[in-house]
């Protein structure tokens, strides 16, 4: 599945991930809001077996499946804001 990832210019090492590129409608508006302007970062092919630096392959994948983005909050950070 190709999935396209945007960096958050408010919150260092916060990522979208979307299915679609540039195609936010599936975010809630709260969560943009907290995002900011999303600055594209880059695209790939996501597999189960592709190993993500600080995400599971198969979790993201799911989210993506289920909501239609993911958000990878930076390392022990459990709150966005």
């Amino acid at each position: 599945m190709q999935c396209f990832v945007y960096r958050s210019q408010r919150k260092k090492g916060t990522y979208l991930f979307t299915l679609e590129r540039d195609d936010f409608s599936k975010v809630p508006e709260s969560l943009m809001n907290l995002f900011g302007t999303p600055e594209f970062s880059f695209a790939f092919e996501l597999t189960p077996e592709r190993k993500l630096i600080q995400a599971d392959a198969q979790q993201v994948e799911a989210n993506l499946k289920a909501n239609g983005f993911f958000l990878q909050m930076p390392p022990g950070d459990e709150r966005f804001c």
